[in-house]
């Protein structure tokens, strides 16, 4: 990439048949819809796209489909984690050479027995970055139950070639993403947030540069980000204004379901099944996420009828 990735990049949803095999053309229908949504990038096989519940064959294969589908109508991004190195360095391999635009990646992590030093999450960053020429987003998110302190982070921006892109998900993001910005400077090339973007307006206050979201309602969720960076912070605060009951009961309430339930209320998509033990949204939680939807209308909702 020229320039560094800035906007919304929002995660992709898998979808599944009712019998939980992956729908493979609901998944390009899935990535056509999010390009409709005029996403910046799309990431793929995040936690919102379910990929702890994908196999290992699965995962390879919607890598390559999905690269060869939107086939450079946006950049791709490509979640990678996995607690071995050797592992984690060959899906980033991989990604690159099918053309993603860049890897994400939480720290090493299995359950709260198998948290690592720091310096052995510096060498897993430094293995996959010695193995690619592609940027890497660090994910500091709650479910890895590794912590990220501000200077490891900045070591890693500094150190490791690659490592130029962060997206933070913890507790008090806001303040963490600006000792992030401040103690790193040039080597934070991209800091984002995540978490629906319920936290959007603090984290811009605090320097972002764009947002990872799910699919649910990214062409809404723009303009807060386009607003914002163009000095227009009223008009970002309007629209953060009205998105935020949906953002608020999606992060809340719903988790990864939310888009997949919109998405096959319009169209997009055959099922929303969720692999068990993923339980299916309740019926009042589901009316509730879908009113909210109507009422933004929200491309997702119409696109594939």
């Amino acid at each position: 990439m020229k320039q560094p990735l800035t906007g919304i990049l929002p995660v992709a949803p898998t979808p599944f048949f009712e019998d939980g095999r992956v729908d493979e053309e609901g998944m390009k229908r899935v990535l056509d819809c999010m390009i409709d949504q005029g996403v910046d990038a799309i990431c793929i096989l995040a936690n919102y796209s379910e990929q702890f519940v994908l196999s290992d064959e699965e995962r390879a294969t919607l890598t390559r489909l999905s690269l060869e589908h939107v086939a450079g109508r946006v950049p791709v991004i490509v979640t990678i984690s996995h607690f071995a190195n050797q592992i984690t360095v060959a899906r980033a391999v991989e990604a690159q050479a099918l053309g993603a635009a860049m890897v994400m990646m939480m720290p090493p992590y299995h359950g709260v027995g198998l948290v690592p030093p720091e310096h052995a999450v510096f060498g897993q960053f430094k293995a996959v970055s010695d193995a690619i020429d592609i940027p890497i987003m660090v994910q500091d998110a709650p479910l890895s139950g590794v912590t990220l302190s501000v200077p490891l982070l900045v070591r890693m921006a500094r150190e490791i070639e690659n490592v130029s892109y962060f997206k933070m998900e913890t507790p008090f993001a806001a303040d963490k993403l600006a000792a992030l910005i401040e103690q790193g400077g040039e080597h934070i090339l991209g800091p984002f947030d995540g978490e629906e973007a319920v936290t959007l307006l603090a984290d811009l206050d605090a320097g972002c540069t764009g947002t990872m979201t799910s699919a649910l309602q990214p062409e809404k969720i723009r303009p807060i980000l386009v607003n914002y960076r163009a000095g227009n912070v009223a008009a970002a605060l309007d629209q953060w204004r009205l998105c935020l009951p949906l953002i608020n009961h999606e992060n809340r309430q719903c988790g990864l379901r939310a888009a997949k339930t919109v998405m096959m209320e319009g169209g997009v998509i055959k099922s929303d099944h969720v692999r068990a033990p993923l339980q299916p949204l309740s019926p009042r939680t589901k009316e509730r996420l879908l009113q909210l939807s109507r009422e933004l209308d929200v491309i997702a909702l119409k696109w594939g009828k």
